[in-house]
């Protein structure tokens, strides 16, 4: 039995209970809670209404998967991952969704590609200096979109870091975009992967987001890769950035059809 989640991404700015509704009508059992200014959840919270926010979702029997922040852990900025890290302690989360935000050229693509870059040491720095156990869960993503770039760095985090919390969220259409089939890109990142974030995209409209089932993404490659795992898959439905898009109530069904259809 396939375990789905969902990110609130794809329903901003929804309330708590319009959230739960979403995942109790749609046999989902685990969440990526957005972080925001914008959300129900944020770093600004208080101490009861952490509390509150986490009985809330551990009634519902709903497990959170990741805090989505917007932190960029190669990035040269002051962006408050620990902040996050308890957030996500005092919720009972996982971890933190961190993105690479590296603006160095790939290493051995340029005269300055050089490996690993300033930006990847710095990411380094950030995890060996984190003070909680929650994990720093790497989305496959921006200038880290591809699974062999993800897998250098985690190579290097566990050797010059032996025992840190570092861990990926494959998002399986990232790497499918940058020339890596399901097969090649788990391979790759295998060793390393906390969850699967799936959607559906058109490979002829530069990878853009489209309703479930009317793109290209081989979502039955996907799950022939992952057949006998138990990674969790999570809808990264992405109705934030692409208001076109059709509702998360719609996309959530139409996900289970997907997958149960292979």
């Amino acid at each position: 039995m396939t375990n789905l989640a969902f990110s609130t991404l794809g329903c901003p700015g929804a309330p708590l209970d319009e959230v739960l509704e979403l995942a109790a009508g749609n046999n989902v059992s685990g969440l990526e809670l957005r972080t925001a200014a914008d959300e129900f959840t944020h770093v600004g919270l208080t101490a009861a209404e952490r509390r509150a926010l986490r009985s809330r979702i551990e009634d519902a029997g709903l497990e959170i998967l990741a805090i989505n922040s917007y932190v960029k852990l190669c990035a040269v900025e002051e962006q408050p991952l620990e902040a996050h890290l308890e957030l996500a302690a005092d919720l009972g989360a996982r971890g933190v969704r961190v993105f690479p935000g590296d603006d160095a050229p790939v290493p051995g693509t340029a005269p300055t590609g050089d490996s690993p870059t300033p930006g990847e040491i710095r990411a380094l720095d950030r995890v060996t200096s984190a003070s909680t156990d929650v994990r720093i869960l790497l989305e496959t993503h921006d200038s880290h979109s591809a699974g062999a770039r993800m897998a250098a760095l985690c190579d290097l985090l566990d050797t010059e870091a032996p025992g840190h919390n570092a861990k990926v969220i494959w998002d399986s259409a990232h790497t499918w975009s940058h020339g890596e089939t399901p097969a090649e890109a788990l391979e790759l990142l295998q060793p390393w992967i906390d969850f699967v974030q799936i959607k559906d995209e058109d490979s002829t409209q530069d990878y853009k987001p489209v309703a479930i089932g009317a793109g290209d993404y081989p979502i039955d490659e996907l799950l022939q890769v992952l057949q006998g795992s138990d990674y969790w898959l999570s809808l990264e439905w992405e109705l934030k950035w692409h208001p076109q898009l059709p509702s998360l109530a719609e996309a959530l069904p139409a996900t289970w059809n997907w997958i149960s259809a292979r």
